[in-house]
């Protein structure tokens, strides 16, 4: 690695990495989103609808993760997010084909355009949140096929082998 304190061409640091000023802020809010679990993203998801501001959607998911939005809790908007995944997803497979980028910036970007175009009409917030979620497809699915129990539900054991 370069040390950081030298000087000339080879003491070019890359350890960080700014983003490029040509670069919209949509992209930005990206990045940050790719940082979220996937039940973030899919309260996101579930919340966009709602208010189509990525940010205003960031922070009312965490203020419903914490207990501060009164009628509204984080099971709900996960829910109401799997609903709109499981919804959307196979337009957003069946879109425009995307090859590895080899850039989150420019990866990003490129799917973006593949989930506006496979579903049309999407505000900012959803965009971004369904971006998200098809990069990180692996997770949300996982999360987004799996129904939790209600706390203190003992599972229908019986149905379950009777139904095998």
């Amino acid at each position: 690695m370069a040390d950081p304190t030298a000087s000339g061409p080879a003491a070019h640091d890359t350890r960080f990495s700014l983003p490029s000023i040509d670069d919209p802020a949509s992209t930005e809010v990206g990045v940050i989103l790719m940082g979220l679990d996937a039940d973030r993203l899919l309260a996101g998801v579930g919340l966009a609808r709602l208010a189509d501001d990525p940010a205003l959607v960031t922070l009312a998911v965490d203020q419903a993760r914490h207990g501060a939005l009164d009628r509204l809790g984080p099971d709900a908007l996960v829910e109401a997010g799997r609903d709109r995944w499981r919804a959307v997803r196979p337009a957003i497979e069946a879109g425009l084909a995307v090859t590895a980028a080899g850039s989150l910036r420019l990866e990003w970007a490129q799917t973006t355009e593949r989930v506006t175009t496979a579903v049309p009409g999407l505000g900012p917030a959803s965009a971004a949140y369904l971006t998200a979620c098809w990069l990180r497809r692996a997770d949300v699915d996982r999360l987004a096929v799996r129904r939790p129990e209600p706390e203190g539900a003992v599972p229908d054991v019986l149905s379950e082998v009777l139904a095998d």
